[in-house]
């Protein structure tokens, strides 16, 4: 039998959702062959299926060098475009692929009916299903689509027709994302109990098993060394400029704090960049993970650090000074960032742990990443580690950072905006204020909330779910309560 090709070994390692072990072959290849078609989209695809988005732009820039007018090159560049906020650039790609007779023609076609939707561009996307040919017109996606159109007019129908895509004919990605759409679509009729069943329902078909005591073993063991005072040990690279990060879980602001601060001439928001995560497994690599960290010499951290810099600024608006990271997960890594970004600047955000925890619930998260979100009792598990965590772990990193309670925020969002302003030095600017005229696309889960001026529609709607909370709320509920009075 002939030995497999490295082309052949790529496409088989990325079937087994083997991405690094793909990249591994794919990078050295593209090196040696810098032309070579398939081994710079086996980088890029390797890259996207890691969630490394600003790497694999990097990559499908090298391609648009020398093979632009490939069908699978325009379809992945018109994805990562959107998904780093670039949408007339990304519609124009999809939309080239999409009207072609490709075989990529229909992932064309759904993912730029899903630009549309996230990017409230409605009347397109209705003019986009309405001209779609048979092939695409009978994907259940764009059933998917049409569903999510008639929720804006005629939201029962809607839920109805959601609910025709959660049967195990359709693929769990349809059935998940249907199944959360119509959760939501309940959820703002008041029938409460519903959304949650059929949330339980969703999670229970769809969430794998998740090892959420691995997760929380070392970030335990982090949390409690430095509440006994421990800081971490001095990083050995020189300070990082212009980044600031947020601290704190999903649904508990974070999006609404970026689209505040991004108003500002001298931010940019760069959204949930990947770069946290890459820059805590390179350095967990390194054999030294946690408490070795401050034995790693500069030569090891520095390209580590640098990595994470290039590509935050690669996604900032030109001009700005200021990159705001709007990652969720800072608090896995306060070890992994106090050794390779000394300098950055903090804002650690919480809101009200019920009110967050039944959000996370009822929304759709990545099923295989985000486990955790599957059930209120691990995601209480997850919310005791992270205030435990915060902000005692900044301070442990020596961070200059300040600490923000939404309903603090909504209720004076100007105070609040002035203190993250001073924490990096600038000036107030009253734009700041009206976060819903950010033309910024924004594709996390708070896509529809943001276009809406400050408001404190969304403080208390626990109560609303009031039957799925036991006491083991009550401690962290009360420590919220304390925060709130300040």
């Amino acid at each position: 039998m002939a030995p497999e090709s490295p082309v052949a070994a790529i496409e088989r390692l990325l079937r087994e959702g083997r991405a690094l072990d793909a990249l591994a072959v794919a990078e050295p290849l593209a090196t040696k062959n810098p032309r070579m078609l398939q081994a710079w989209l086996g980088v890029a695809r390797a890259k996207l299926h890691l969630g490394w988005i600003a790497e694999a732009d990097e990559a499908l820039e090298r391609l648009d060098a020398f093979a632009a007018s490939d069908p699978q090159v325009a379809l992945l560049r018109g994805i990562v475009h959107q998904r780093l906020g670039r949408i007339d650039q990304a519609a124009d790609r999809l939309r080239a692929v999409a009207t072609g007779r490709s075989l990529q023609a229909v992932e064309a076609s759904v993912a730029l009916g899903e630009l549309f939707w996230f990017a409230h561009r409605h009347d397109e996307l209705r003019a986009w299903l309405a001209s779609a040919g048979p092939a695409w017109a009978h994907d259940s996606r764009a059933a998917l689509l049409h569903a999510r159109l008639l929720g804006r007019s005629d939201a029962a129908a809607a839920v109805d027709a959601l609910r025709a895509l959660c049967v195990p004919e359709h693929a769990p990605p349809v059935r998940r994302a249907a199944g959360f759409e119509a959760v939501g679509l309940l959820d703002r009729q008041g029938r409460y109990r519903e959304a949650y069943d059929l949330a339980l329902a969703m999670h229970a078909d769809t969430t794998a098993p998740f090892d959420l005591d691995g997760l929380l073993l070392e970030t335990g063991r982090v949390a409690q060394a430095c509440t006994r005072g421990e800081r971490f040990p001095p990083s050995r690279v020189e300070p990082v400029e212009g980044i600031c990060l947020v601290a704190g879980l999903p649904r508990s602001g974070t999006t609404l704090l970026e689209q505040m601060l991004d108003r500002h001439p001298s931010i940019s928001g760069i959204g949930e960049y990947d770069g946290v995560d890459r820059l805590g497994f390179d350095l967990q690599s390194t054999g030294q993970w946690p408490r070795g960290l401050g034995m790693l010499r500069a030569e090891v951290v520095r390209p580590i650090r640098n990595r994470y810099v290039h590509g935050a600024r690669r996604l900032a608006r030109p001009g700005a000074p200021w990159c705001f990271d709007k990652t969720l997960r800072a608090w896995r890594w306060m070890p992994a960032l106090a050794c390779a970004l000394p300098g950055a600047r903090f804002i650690h955000m919480q809101r009200d742990p019920r009110d967050m925890a039944i959000s996370i619930l009822l929304s759709y998260f990545h099923p295989i990443n985000d486990g955790w979100t599957a059930s209120l009792e691990s995601i209480r598990r997850v919310v005791e580690v992270e205030r435990a965590l915060f902000p005692a772990a900044i301070e442990a990193g020596g961070f200059a950072h300040e600490s923000i309670v939404y309903e603090r925020l909504v209720a004076d969002p100007a105070g609040h905006a002035a203190r993250c302003l001073r924490l990096l030095g600038l000036e107030v600017d009253a734009a700041v204020l009206a976060p819903q005229e950010n033309r910024r696309a924004v594709f996390t889960l708070s896509h529809e909330q943001v276009r809406r001026p400050i408001n404190t529609s969304s403080i208390g709607r626990w109560k609303n779910y009031a039957f799925a909370f036991d006491g083991s709320w009550d401690a962290l509920s009360a420590a919220h309560e304390r925060a709130v009075k300040g």
